[in-house]
């Protein structure tokens, strides 16, 4: 099959409509969406589009991730990422508002993805069967560097290894064993507490600095991080049958002079990028016929070795677009469109 992508385009923020942005972006609907400006004009087409007014529920029935999270049951090996320009509403989707806690929760309404994807796979496994055994581990990547976000004290690096059997994974990353919603609820409130924090001139809002294009995995689990948060699940049923679920929250493309970014900043800034451009040309090669394919850099970065499975092997992969109306994110919006469009033709044999 190929990935499943689906583009939410969210609306206008306050400090938009005050500054008088133009709205740049419409939907047509049956998976359309086009893109109206001064020298552009083009439409793009998706499994399905999600406008301002979709609610996160709406996104989680029509994205196909219920399927996917019992895909994942039945054994495959499951992905979904969310990317887009920093402010597009990545991590909104995948997780809800920012500043989640376990005495602050989040009104059940606005749950993202993942939270969604959690109740789901315990009814799924309350009904099949008893001695199904769920856990969950959750990683970054920062600067090329894979840390494990469960581990007690300061994140510290660990080493990416290859096998012939297991492809690309992370050695002695902690995976821990859940067995209710609020247990793996409260492991990912635990991986997402912000360590350090950057400020996005652009949206005048706080974002995650400590995170940079994540994901990873090992024993068959998978999990990421790159903004606030990501999170992976593994379903076995036997030491034969063992599917995954797995949250790949991508950090934003960075404009550097846009943002203001100086020393460590300018340098994570960069990084993320050659991380993402990394993962694009992957996807680029990927879409090409299997005729006419030459070798897949997954080598290039730690975030395309351990999305090598998902993209291009054996998973099956949700791809969920964020972008801005606002004319002025035009030029980023432009770029996640064509991106999205381009991996809609990669195909996987899972």
């Amino acid at each position: 099959p190929r990935p499943h992508p689906t583009l939410r385009v969210r609306p206008l923020t306050c400090t938009e409509t005050r500054r008088g942005d133009q709205q740049v972006v419409h939907s047509l609907g049956d998976g359309a969406v086009h893109v109206s400006a001064a020298r552009h004009d083009a439409t793009f087409g998706f499994s399905a589009v999600f406008d301002a007014g979709a609610s996160q529920e709406a996104v989680f029935e029509g994205s196909g991730m219920r399927q996917l999270v019992e895909l994942a049951m039945d054994g495959f090996s499951c992905t979904v990422f969310a990317f887009g320009q920093t402010g597009s509403g990545k991590t909104y989707t995948l997780m809800g508002p920012l500043g989640q806690s376990d005495t602050q929760p989040a009104s059940p309404a606005l749950l993202g993805l993942m939270q969604r994807s959690f109740t789901c796979l315990l009814e799924q496994s309350r009904s099949r069967a008893s001695d199904l055994a769920l856990s969950a581990s959750y990683l970054e990547i920062y600067n090329e560097q894979v840390r494990d976000l469960l581990s007690p004290g300061p994140p510290c690096a660990l080493p990416l290894r290859w096998s012939k059997t297991r492809g690309f994974y992370v050695e002695n990353q902690l995976s821990v064993e859940f067995e209710s919603l609020e247990a793996i609820v409260s492991l990912l409130l635990q991986g997402s507490e912000p360590q350090a924090r950057g400020w996005d001139i652009r949206e005048s809002c706080p974002r995650s600095r400590s995170w940079d294009s994540a994901v990873g995995h090992g024993e068959g689990v998978m999990g990421a991080k790159a903004s606030p948060p990501n999170v992976v699940l593994q379903a076995s049923t036997c030491p034969s049958k063992q599917g995954t679920l797995c949250f790949v929250d991508l950090a934003g493309s960075e404009r550097v002079k846009e943002t203001g970014s100086s020393g460590e900043l300018s340098v994570e800034a960069n990084s993320i990028n050659r991380s993402l451009l990394a993962l694009g040309h992957c996807i680029s090669l990927l879409a090409k016929p299997r005729g006419k394919r030459t070798h897949i850099p997954y080598r290039d970065s730690k975030l395309t070795r351990l999305l090598a499975r998902s993209l291009g092997g054996s998973g099956i992969t949700l791809m969920v677009a964020c972008i801005s109306p606002s004319s002025r994110c035009l030029s980023e919006t432009l770029s996640t469109l064509h991106y999205a469009s381009r991996a809609r033709r990669v195909t996987t044999r899972p």
